[in-house]
């Protein structure tokens, strides 16, 4: 069937693996004057994103969609996002506005690609959708998925940036995505934030990761928080005795029918790629929303157009520093929490993983997993050459090259980036110098300069 292009109303609800709750209409308001979004223009009809461009391919017929009566279109809109549905990881934690139909027989699916986010619970007519808008930062999404629905997806922000809004007041941050690792008891209470008000990162040891998730998959000795709840808050002083790892087949396990759902899987690859991917992509999107904001406060608004660091006046780059050296110690995983045995997961995620279109060579090299120690093989992320990244303003790029270009040329030591061998900094030197790309130029003019 064909749909036609949605109008976009504001639906009370919120999307992806984050926590969402009513608030009165007068938070609305307040998130409407916020100085970030009214400057990023973020009510605006947000184009720039794999969501604008199927919304536009559904309104003139090149795409359809099909309703199956299990999942009703949700199979097909994965399809068409380029979303595998071995991306899917399966949270049971009652973190969405869909609460009550969440539990830990019909948990919340996920699924990703680099870019967008689709969230499906059982026997609904929504589906959550959030994807990564290169002007935006995150922008959110609900599709109604029932048959024959002639406005399949409709634009929401105001009500999720209750949640999803940094400040936790939906008042003066930036759109956020949150993976958030908690221990709940058999009747779906919290007994512990083991992740606090903060969200999993990179940083974050496996042993911490996964509370209110199921994990499928082989990690050796490594325990993690995923696929139980306790008794009650008593159990939280024999936690040992509850870990449940290395968990191939969840149904085998008897921890879930995964019938009702595309994948039988609730992947720890999956999870971990997830997690990475998310903050590195919140980070871009802070600077998206704060840099232009610090300028415009310091009243040099003129410089928001700088084709080079050099081109900002020093008092702002005194406070843009800040976020852009986190953004440089994330894209080189900076304190990433080691891997202390190996990591199999679904080999079809995996696939799935490395075709991802369109790839470089040094993208393809990029996102080539380690699993043994660390995540990836090379200790640079390919968020670097993303769409999200290209679009930062150009002062901004500049100056995360040079800093990449200094690190990675530098033949002293710095305990900040110890964690990059020599070995590995010559690898990712020949991969990056063999293919000519951004970064390339800074390569060449540092190591002329030293």
């Amino acid at each position: 069937m064909q749909y036609r292009l949605a109008h976009f109303a504001s639906l009370v609800v919120c999307s992806l693996p984050l926590l969402c709750a009513l608030l009165p209409s007068t938070t609305q308001a307040q998130i409407s004057t916020n100085n970030e979004y009214t400057l990023l223009g973020y009510e605006q009809a947000a184009t720039n994103n794999r969501i604008a461009r199927l919304i536009e391919q559904l309104a003139n017929g090149s795409v359809q969609l099909e309703y199956k009566a299990e999942r009703g279109y949700l199979d097909s809109l994965l399809a068409a996002l380029d979303i595998s549905p071995h991306s899917q990881t399966l949270v049971f934690s009652k973190t969405s506005l869909q609460y009550m139909a969440i539990d830990a027989d019909k948990p919340r699916a996920i699924y990703f690609n680099d870019d967008t986010y689709i969230g499906f619970v059982q026997n609904s007519t929504i589906i959550e959708v959030t994807t990564m808008d290169s002007k935006l930062g995150a922008v959110f999404y609900v599709f109604n998925n029932k048959r024959n629905e002639p406005e399949p997806f409709e634009r929401e922000h105001q009500r999720c940036l209750v949640c999803h809004d940094s400040s936790g007041t939906a008042v003066g941050g930036v759109p956020l995505l949150m993976a958030m690792s908690s221990i709940y008891s058999t009747s779906n209470q919290t007994l512990r934030e083991v992740s606090g008000d903060k969200i999993v990162t990179d940083k974050m040891p496996i042993a911490k990761r996964w509370g209110g998730w199921y994990v499928s998959g082989l990690h050796g000795k490594q325990t993690h928080l995923g696929n139980f709840r306790l008794p009650n808050a008593a159990a939280l002083n024999d936690l040992d005795d509850y870990l449940l790892g290395n968990v191939t087949d969840l149904a085998s396990a008897q921890l879930l029918n995964t019938v009702p759902y595309p994948a039988n899987t609730s992947d720890i690859v999956a999870l971990m790629l997830l997690e990475h991917q998310l903050t590195v992509q919140n980070q871009i999107t802070y600077v998206k929303f704060k840099a232009p904001a610090v300028l415009n406060r310091l009243k040099l608004p003129e410089a928001t157009s700088a084709e080079s660091w050099q081109a900002v006046p020093p008092t702002a780059q005194k406070v843009l520093m800040r976020m852009l050296d986190e953004l440089v110690k994330l894209l080189l995983f900076v304190d990433a929490a080691p891997l202390t045995d190996n990591i199999q997961g679904s080999a079809d995620f995996q696939a799935s993983f490395y075709a991802r279109q369109p790839q470089t060579t040094e993208v393809q090299a990029l996102r080539q997993l380690n699993l043994q120690t660390r995540l990836f093989e090379h200790p640079l992320s390919y968020f670097l050459f993303s769409e999200q990244f290209s679009t930062l303003p150009a002062y901004t790029k500049d100056y995360v090259y040079q800093q990449l270009a200094t690190i990675l040329t530098s033949k002293k030591s710095n305990d900040n980036f110890s964690h990059i061998s020599s070995e590995q900094r010559l690898a990712l030197l020949q991969l990056l110098n063999a293919n000519p790309n951004a970064l390339t130029p800074y390569l060449a003019s540092t190591s002329l300069a030293r």
